[in-house]
């Protein structure tokens, strides 16, 4: 174990051995435990505030949940090329500090408010819709530094170790955002504001990241059209995004997890931020494994398995009304969506030119915002009409049909054998 450790500073083969991604990797994890940490506490508020102050029924209640996500999907929808374009054309590193920035900003405001006592539905979706603002532009920005301070042969195992600053800040975020909040309730937005800045700080010691020019003169309107394009007709990338999109779009139990931790499990904001955690617990088991032993053969039929694991622990953890199965199957989902993600991304990132990854990273960007996000309206729209318990179990079931379709609709994903790219001569 110790040389194991050691290698993955002193060995070419580990991304941890170049500096630039080293300082990387610390600003996703403390951008990312920040950004969850805000997350779970809005949906809290949100959920708690419509029930306490409004008087909501769980029913309306969770479907305010719904309109939390959809608040958080309309910018990203709306903005999604221009960020695409942005990470594209500017700096990339400077991009990513500012949206932090932006993000450090709502996270104070939400803090003031919190201590003052002045929340209400409106000002807590607003404050929303900002962040979502924020992230949309920090997700293609982000995504492209990796593969420009790392060699292309370490590319998939870097994607692993970001994956493991992701999920442990996943893990961290949401679990001591709970704690925090039962203490003192603005506590877990200080707290995220300040992370936010560290964040920017380390990030902005890498070296700059530098877009390669963009061909021609082309106007950006057009320049963000042959973004879409070309992912439009590269059908596996096309396949690889759009799984992604469909299958969390239906199976997201995580938008209900403040109806389980408060009405049906009843385990309160601490128990909310374990069950937001689970999920990230099993993910960066998974990521870990991955980092020391990376995927190699039959990677597409892996990815389509996942998903088909993710959603039948999704249909248990809706049936479940025990605490510890619940977190056994938010685990459990969470380690099958990892190794999806992982594959996915790998397979994504290597099959894209460097000048076209701001625009095509966007577009996966906006599939797995619209995942989250739609998918929070979906589950409060299913969640007041089939109840919380019917809304999951529906969810999964439809993520395991919608793998099984995009397996007969996408030969290309399943067949995938290796992380070779598919178009080594693809041009934007």
């Amino acid at each position: 174990m110790t040389n194991s450790i050691t290698a993955l500073f002193t060995s070419p083969a580990s991304p941890f051995y170049y500096r630039d991604y080293r300082l990387y990797w610390i600003s996703r994890f403390m951008a990312v435990m920040a950004t969850m940490a805000i997350v779970v506490i809005i949906g809290w508020q949100v959920y708690d505030v419509a029930r306490s102050d409004y008087g909501m029924k769980p029913k309306d209640a969770a479907f305010q949940l719904g309109l939390l996500g959809l608040v958080q999907f309309i910018p990203l929808f709306l903005l999604t090329p221009v960020a695409g374009w942005v990470a594209d054309r500017f700096e990339r590193r400077m991009v990513a500090c500012t949206a932090n920035m932006i993000d450090m900003l709502v996270a104070l405001t939400l803090a003031w408010a919190t201590w003052s006592d002045t929340l209400n539905l409106p000002f807590l979706f607003t404050l929303a819709a900002l962040h979502g603002v924020a992230r949309v532009f920090v997700g293609p920005a982000m995504s492209t530094i990796a593969p420009n301070v790392v060699p292309a042969e370490v590319l998939p195992r870097a994607i692993a170790m970001g994956s493991i600053a992701w999920q442990s800040a996943s893990v961290i975020g949401p679990a001591a955002a709970g704690f925090l909040y039962a203490g003192t309730p603005s506590s877990p937005y200080w707290a995220g504001a300040a992370l936010l800045v560290l964040a920017s700080f380390a990030l902005w010691f890498v070296k700059p990241v530098y877009p390669p020019e963009l061909k021609g003169k082309a106007h950006p309107v057009r320049q963000m059209i042959d973004g879409l394009r070309y992912t439009w007709n590269e059908r596996f990338l096309l396949g690889a995004i759009t799984l992604d999109l469909f299958a969390v779009l239906l199976a997201g139990a995580t938008a209900l997890l403040p109806v389980f931790a408060r009405d049906i499990l009843m385990v309160g904001p601490e128990g909310l931020g374990q069950l937001r955690a689970a999920p990230a617990v099993g993910a960066a088991v998974v990521a870990i494994w991955l980092s020391f032993r990376p995927l190699k053969t039959n990677v597409g039929a892996k990815m389509l398995w996942a998903v088909v694991v993710f959603g039948a622990a999704t249909i248990v953890f809706g049936l479940s009304k025990i605490f510890l199965l619940s977190i056994a199957m938010l685990i459990l989902l969470g380690a099958a969506d990892m190794l999806s993600v992982y594959v996915r991304s790998s397979l994504v990132q290597l099959n894209t030119p460097d000048a076209m990854r701001g625009r095509v990273s966007s577009v996966s960007g906006l599939a797995i915002s619209a995942s989250n996000e739609l998918g929070e309206l979906q589950s409060g729209i299913a969640a007041a009409l089939l109840g919380p318990v019917g809304a999951v179990v529906f969810g999964g079931a439809g993520a395991i049909f919608i793998t099984g379709l995009w397996a007969r609709l996408f030969p290309e994903l399943r067949n995938a054998r290796t992380f070779e790219p598919h178009y080594k001569d693809a041009t934007p």
